[in-house]
């Protein structure tokens, strides 16, 4: 019997311990995407895609609003809204107050003076219509005095078109005024056919200076009344740009005065100090532009008012009166050029159609008168218009006397009557005439006197608004800077 050597392990104890796993396989390698060989290494992953650009604005909001959550970037905001006010205030305030003394300037140098032309034009054209029918009745004995009138007439004219052309080219009066200069010579050569036959004592002479009237009634005094109609709108429209308020400026005024206002009670409230010497300075300067464009632009509009009130309008009211009496004037002498050959029938009734014409024309002028002398705010402005209705009282008178003796038969004591000496209506229409005169250069004065008022109240004020919105810039600047130095 076999035994186990002394010492020894027990029996199977030598003998290696079985798992009670079964061993595992090795893994198996992944197969790659679409096939490849075992164990090749994996392709790798693309990246993520890169975010979207932001735009400028976007990040400038961002900044903007990370700033606004500090108090010095509240600061800076606010130093910049104030400056951006108070630069707008100062920028529409030069713009708007140059547009309207501009505007101012032109009715005093342009628009008005452009208009007194117009109207001279066509008071000269009838002038020298006038003149040249009194010298028609005065025959071959036509006085010089007659005819230095008619010249006068015609030069004023013809200086009046040069004028009117060099300073409206381009402006709708410009083919009026080219009509005007086409019209002239052919009346000149009328009335020059109507003197020469005139002396040689053929009766065509007085259908050449009718046929000349009526190319000055129907053709030439149409179209100088329509040029000063041109000119009349355009000083019209002259005085609405310059009269009318400045609101945009006056409401960015008020805004940076408030907005300077809040500014300086929020550095109160948060500083306890009373006062921001940068901030009052801008306040000052905006407050002084303010004033100076309300009062100014106020000035200014009442004197402009009154130069059309009482300047423009009593021009315009006497030189229609002027221009009535000289075709009244023009009526009355061709009533006896005439003799009753021009006729028409008002009311059933055949009457004589200068003669009537006359009295239209001096119904205008006696309404004109008396359109002047309630528009005339002196004694040295009323006292012309109260010469001129006497004589035209006493024209009328005179006028009667020799319409009585024409239709009697008595032609030469009625000629006496109206182109004779002492007693005859040529006294009466000059009477009027030169008291007219008168007063036109009055009303001329007060005009220039009133609009020269109005334009210096706006003189200086582009120029002063730039300059002390730049100060105002510069104070608000300065203020918000001084509080932001106490941050670092």
């Amino acid at each position: 019997m076999n035994r186990p050597p002394k010492g020894s392990a027990a029996p199977g104890a030598g003998t290696p311990t079985v798992s009670a796993v079964p061993p595992q396989s090795p893994p198996v390698p992944a197969q790659r995407p679409g096939g490849g060989a075992p164990g090749a290494p994996a392709p790798a992953s693309p990246p993520p895609p890169a975010p979207p650009r932001r735009t400028a604005f976007a990040e400038g909001v961002d900044r903007l609003r990370a700033a606004a959550v500090t108090e010095p970037g509240r600061l800076r905001i606010i130093g910049a809204l104030l400056a951006a006010l108070v630069v707008a205030f100062g920028t529409v305030t030069a713009w708007q107050m140059h547009e309207r003394s501009s505007a101012a300037h032109d009715v005093r140098y342009r628009s008005q003076p452009l208009t007194s032309e117009a109207a001279d034009i066509y008071r000269s054209l009838a002038e020298a219509n006038t003149a040249a029918s009194s010298g028609f009745l005065a025959g071959g004995q036509e006085t010089e005095e007659s005819r230095d009138r008619y010249e006068k007439g015609i030069r004023a004219a013809a200086e009046g078109l040069v004028t009117a052309a060099n300073s409206g080219a381009g402006s709708p009066s410009a083919d009026t005024i080219a009509e005007l200069n086409r019209l002239l010579p052919e009346y000149k050569g009328l009335i020059e056919r109507a003197r020469t036959y005139n002396r040689l004592g053929f009766p065509v002479g007085g259908a050449y200076l009718r046929y000349a009237n009526e190319k000055m009634q129907q053709d030439m005094l149409p179209a100088a009344e329509d040029l000063y109609e041109t000119e009349n709108r355009r000083l019209s429209a002259d005085y609405g740009d310059a009269k009318s308020y400045p609101w945009a400026a006056i409401a960015l005024g008020l805004l940076a005065l408030g907005a300077l206002g809040w500014a300086q009670h929020r550095n109160y409230r948060r500083t306890n100090r009373v006062f921001n010497h940068g901030l009052v300075t801008a306040t000052a300067t905006t407050t002084v532009v303010l004033l100076w464009l309300v009062v100014g632009h106020s000035v200014a509009r009442s004197n402009l008012g009154d130069s059309q009130d009482h300047g423009v309008r009593s021009l315009n009211v006497l030189q229609d009166a002027r221009i009535a009496s000289l075709k009244a004037r023009g009526n009355e002498n061709l009533t006896l050029v005439a003799r009753g050959a021009q006729t028409k029938k008002v009311g059933g009734e055949t009457v004589d159609a200068y003669d009537f014409d006359f009295g239209k024309n001096m119904d205008a002028l006696g309404k004109g008168l008396a359109e002047a002398a309630r528009l005339a705010d002196d004694a040295a402005g009323q006292r012309p218009v109260t010469t001129a209705k006497g004589n035209m009282a006493e024209w009328k008178k005179r006028h009667a006397a020799a319409r009585e003796q024409d239709e009697n038969g008595n032609y030469q004591q009625a000629l006496d009557l109206v182109i004779g000496g002492e007693g005859a209506t040529v006294e009466c229409f000059d009477g009027v005439d030169a008291a007219l005169a008168a007063a036109l250069e009055h009303e001329e004065r007060e005009f220039e006197q009133a609009a020269g008022d109005g334009l210096d109240a706006m003189g200086h004020l582009p120029q002063g608004a730039g300059v002390l919105a730049a100060l105002g810039v510069a104070g608000a600047l300065l203020g918000i800077g001084r509080r932001l130095s106490e941050y670092r």
